[in-house]
């Protein structure tokens, strides 16, 4: 599935489609590239599938007329299983779980330097999500010619996460590099100019893009639902509406704490029902002893207490 618009559902079938990794360890991985006799093929979410969602990047059987021709319609029967799946919720508050998109392996949070200012609990919480997702996390850090990214590159160094750098009209070779033969889902807020990085990297997507208000520092929402568009070099991204929040309540805090297994271990010393947060946390002699770096466990605090926060942060 490649779009999903007011009940059409926009799939691709058709010689190595879908471009996804293997779902089984060992398994040889599925071409990434849409084949010639690829066809486009708008379909409606068959009545059996009740209540089942379906979002860009799903697996699914199609049922009917499947040739792709205009004005034709074909039904979806069935959802293969799911690798990965990204998901918020409206608030903290709230664990009803809000897919946003299947079976991607990587995900680009994209973030201004300047113009909006950088939100760093808005990264923890996209962070957070990625962990819980088992999705590689890429910090993208664009309008570089606006602002230095030091400071908030060394925020995240102790988490090891990677990082692009990118400034306007700049070159996007290194970009390329991360996102080839990969199904990376972009995720950021309004304004960040994820749009226009979209519009660089497809140039045929035409996604629109917008300015920031003066006033609030914040972007419209110019794009309104995901799509996955195919890169040139091989590859696909998803690009998703701009977000204003990233609620968590659906993560729990074990999925959390995988991320970081140089401090999962001690965690067994904990007394029940630690939040890893307080004085009493086996965490903290496990550091002192020299057994992991201080950085580490301040940047896995800093996630946690994402969960805990204000979903707009």
């Amino acid at each position: 599935m490649i779009a999903v618009d007011r009940g059409r559902i926009t799939c691709l079938i058709g010689p190595n489609i879908p471009a996804l990794p293997p779902l089984v360890d060992g398994e040889a991985p599925i071409p990434r590239r849409r084949g010639k006799d690829a066809a486009v093929v708008v379909a409606m979410k068959a009545r059996e599938l009740g209540r089942k969602g379906i979002v860009v990047g799903d697996l699914v059987a199609l049922v009917g007329d499947v040739s792709g021709r205009p004005d034709t319609l074909a039904r979806i029967v069935r959802r293969e299983a799911r690798r990965s799946m990204l998901r918020r919720s409206a608030d903290d508050n709230d664990e009803v779980e809000r897919p946003i998109v299947a079976n991607a392996d990587q995900l680009v949070i994209v973030t201004a330097l300047a113009d909006p200012e950088p939100r760093p609990r808005m990264i923890d919480r996209m962070l957070v999500a990625a962990f819980d997702a088992d999705i590689e996390p890429l910090l993208c850090l664009t309008k570089a010619d606006l602002a230095s990214p030091d400071s908030l590159v060394a925020q995240y160094e102790p988490l090891g996460v990677p990082y692009l750098v990118v400034e306007r009209g700049g070159d996007l070779g290194e970009v390329r590099d991360h996102l080839v033969n990969r199904v990376s889902v972009l995720v950021g807020h309004s304004g960040v100019g994820k749009s226009t990085l979209v519009n660089a990297l497809v140039p045929t997507a035409e996604r629109a893009v917008s300015d920031v208000n003066a006033v609030t520092g914040r972007g419209r929402h110019t794009s309104t639902s995901a799509v996955a568009l195919e890169l040139p070099e091989g590859g696909w991204i998803i690009d998703t509406p701009g977000v204003r929040s990233f609620g968590l309540g659906h993560v729990e805090m074990e999925n959390v704490l995988v991320a970081f297994p140089d401090l999962n271990e001690a965690t067994v010393n904990c007394p029940k029902g630690c939040n890893h947060l307080g004085d009493d946390c086996a965490l903290n002699a496990f550091v002192a002893e020299g057994h992991a770096e201080p950085a580490r466990l301040e940047s896995l605090r800093r996630l946690l207490l994402s969960r805990e926060g204000n979903a707009e942060d």
